[in-house]
């Protein structure tokens, strides 16, 4: 029994702080414990030898050490842990334009840390949004395969996307600007749901997402990310940082996606997935300053060739009317940066410009467009008492050209060009001590439209450590470029009609949000975040796909559009190494004219996510089933004797992954994606109308212009791919491997 007196003892801290309820435990054994209050801990009964120590605890990343321990010994060992970037004291800057807790946030922000994006790896941004609750990534065209994002179920043109906090991924870069940004390069990333106008101007109109990219000095000086599927698709993350000289910093990340196999499941002659080659190259830049003054740097080359279409299309027949295929050619260049004025005052200068152009072809429609953006925008934080001023001017330069009616008057084809600048002023109030106001004001001048004013409230009551209450009011505006790639104008065979001079979109927000932290004694760790929303919109623009099948109707709704619903997410981390984070959205989106409410097409009524983690630590091996559900949504049928169906079944994607960390440096992966196999074509006669006469050779029109049922055609359709709600991939392996060198 002497034999076995042996003991393991120490404090777990962060700096000079104890961590509690840290779990402790020695690897291939069933030794294990949590440090008490104060952060002490101790493992008793140890026969002599060597062991592994582990320590985990949330928020922190995962320690390991090993030690020897001979008969009758007490060894001291001491544990300093390092916060993750998944502490649940998150630092964000979406909400307000300033670094602040996210609990001590006015406005509730959702983030996402690389290893949530881990957990279902995936080539872009856009599809590893599918497993966050309230956004769901929308495909728009079941040939191409573009699409964008809804938050809250908002059309994607209401979802602003940033990097680093510039609006750079806008209009029609938002089509392709989610796809080749590495993730291996993103530090986490940021949602607001709900208007933010105030400080983001136009298109923050239903939510924004922010693509935080890491710094240098955070980056890894290595990393490699490879993996390939079943379907024969390849991506690769690979980067590096240097530093060159004593006062500059350079991080380099290259990703590459592949997929070039011509997979027709559904036997419509179509592919099912678009085939793509794209390549994308980022540089970010950190400068060294006296006082440590903030100057970054960054750039990213982005190039895509992708085509979809009739499985014998060949790069000859781009653009003609022989065999239907959908072209597309992407070259983009974005830079931004942030420098911090040389002043005692906290005063950034924030700047960023994007060029996009687009060199398409739908069957014989070509669709040719440039855009560019510049923004620059200058802020003065500063504190007064219980104040916490910020007070910002910014200046945003939008062009738009395109071969299409959206650039068209009757001096013909005219770039959309115009300045809008901005004046926007906020100020958090700290009245009481467990209460505070933020109230805001953003001026825009459009010269096109004269003056906008956009306020903004928010109210935020700390109930204890723990929980936080939120109220937030505010208010958007959208200054509409009308097409920026409207695939359903492009692709089929309906007229647009352009009704009236198009008015800005306004929209009006109500958002209550309660986050609540509880954590037991046992290392059991429980986080709800539940909100409640309501947002109605005036001038609100959308295609008429109902009055006239052959026609796309754009106005200014002459009526309301409402978008209400309840939200929630529960976290759970149990000190076994399960963790759970399931997520729920009820919505009902509607439009009302003349006193009919309908439902907003492509929208589904409710949505549920969900992420089960368990990892087997004597295995190192960790297991991650993920998923998400989506209820009915409307769907455009473009007849009355359309035999598709008007509304999509409720229908789930779900993935397991299996992660092995047993050797320094690196992590293997591997799984299987579209566990269901389920595809949209069940219970369909068929996704693509008319596919087997994409150019309507066949079709018969009648003298008002209306499609004709013939023997040819029984359902009087044209060929339209716009009858879309969900990926056509069915079931499929995955495995990859991941090489880190910090």
């Amino acid at each position: 029994m002497n034999a076995q007196k042996a003991t393991v003892k120490g404090v777990v801290a962060d700096g000079d702080l104890p961590v509690p309820f840290a779990n402790i435990y020695l690897k291939g054994t069933e030794k294990g414990t949590a440090t008490d209050e104060d952060g002490n801990y101790s493992i008793h009964s140890l026969q002599p030898g060597k062991y592994v120590l582990i320590a985990s605890a949330i928020g922190y990343e995962t320690f390991r050490t090993s030690f020897l321990v001979g008969k009758d010994e007490v060894v001291s060992l001491n544990i300093e842990l390092t916060a993750s970037a998944e502490a649940l004291d998150e630092m964000v800057v979406t909400g307000t334009l300033k670094a602040v807790n996210r609990l001590e946030s006015a406005v509730p922000v959702e983030v996402y840390s690389p290893t949530f994006l881990k957990k279902n790896p995936t080539p872009s941004i856009f599809e590893a949004l599918q497993n966050v609750n309230g956004v769901r990534p929308q495909i728009n065209c079941n040939v191409c395969n573009t699409g964008d994002i809804h938050i809250n179920g908002l059309e994607g043109p209401y979802t602003l996307v940033l990097i680093d906090g510039m609006p750079i991924v806008s209009g029609l870069g938002t089509v392709y600007g989610l796809s080749g940004i590495p993730n291996s390069l993103i530090d986490q990333i940021e949602i607001v749901k709900g208007p933010a106008s105030t400080l983001y101007g136009s298109e923050a109109v239903g939510g924004l997402i922010n693509i935080i990219t890491k710094s240098t000095l955070e980056a890894p000086k290595i990393f490699a990310d490879v993996f390939a599927t079943g379907w024969g698709e390849y991506n690769l993350d690979v980067g590096a940082k240097a530093a060159l000289g004593k006062k500059v910093d350079m991080l380099l990340g290259v990703n590459y996606f592949k997929y070039d196999q011509l997979i027709d499941n559904n036997g419509d002659n179509f592919t099912d997935l678009t085939l793509q080659d794209r390549i994308s190259v980022f540089q970010k830049w950190n400068f060294k300053r006296d006082n440590s003054k903030l100057f970054t740097l960054a750039g990213r080359f982005f190039y895509e060739d992708r085509w979809g279409g009739e499985l014998q299309w060949t790069p000859e027949f781009r653009g003609g009317d022989e065999i239907y295929g959908e072209s597309i050619y992407t070259r983009r260049w974005e830079v931004l940066g942030q420098y911090e004025l040389p002043f005692e005052e906290k005063m950034l200068l924030s700047f960023s410009y994007n060029d996009h152009n687009q060199n398409s072809v739908y069957g014989n429609t070509p669709y040719l467009a440039d855009q560019r953006i510049g923004f620059g925008q200058l802020t003065w934080d500063k504190t007064l008492g219980k104040h916490d001023l910020l007070f910002g001017s910014a200046v945003r330069y939008n062009y738009y050209d395109d071969d299409t009616a959206a650039t068209a008057n009757l001096r013909g084809n005219e770039a959309d060009e115009v300045f809008i600048p901005s004046l926007f002023v906020q100020d958090e109030y700290k009245f009481a001590e467990k209460h505070s106001v933020l109230a805001g004001l953003r001026y825009d001048y459009d010269s096109r439209h004269g003056n906008i004013f956009t306020p903004r409230a928010a109210y935020r009551w700390k109930i204890g450590n723990h929980d936080i209450f939120r109220a937030n009011f505010g208010t958007g505006f959208r200054v509409v470029n009308l097409f920026t790639e409207d695939h359903a104008a492009l692709t089929g065979a309906r007229d647009v009609i352009i009704t009236e001079a198009l008015n800005p979109e306004r929209s009006t927000n109500i958002n209550l949000n309660y986050l609540k932290k509880i954590y037991a004694d046992n290392g059991t760790f429980i986080s709800i975040d539940a909100s409640a929303f309501y947002t109605n919109f005036s001038n609100q623009i959308l295609p008429d796909y109902d009055t006239d099948p052959n026609q796309i109707i754009y106005d200014n709704l002459d009526g309301k559009s409402v978008s209400q619903g309840i939200s929630a997410n529960i976290e759970t981390v149990l000190p076994n190494g399960l963790r759970f984070l399931v997520g729920a959205t009820y919505q009902d989106v509607s439009q009302t004219e003349n006193g009919v409410t309908t439902q907003q097409i492509l929208t589904e009524r409710f949505t549920g996510t969900w992420n089960v983690s368990y990892a087997i630590r004597s295995l190192d091996l960790s297991i991650d089933y993920t998923g998400n559900l989506y209820g009915p949504m409307r769907l455009p049928l473009i007849s009355d004797l359309d035999p598709r169906s008007e509304f999509s079944p409720t229908w789930s994607i779900q993935n397991i992954q299996f992660t092995y960390k047993g050797l320094p440096n690196f992590e293997f992966y591997g799984g299987v994606k579209n566990l269901l196999n389920w595809t949209p074509n069940r219970g369909n006669p068929f996704i693509i109308a008319r596919a087997n006469d994409p150019f309507d050779n066949n079709v018969q029109f009648d003298n008002n212009g209306d499609v004709v049922a013939t023997p040819n055609n029984p359902f009087a359709l044209t060929f339209d791919p716009s009858y879309v709600y969900g990926p056509n991939q069915g079931i499929r392996g995955f495995f990859g491997m991941r090489y880190t060198v910090f």
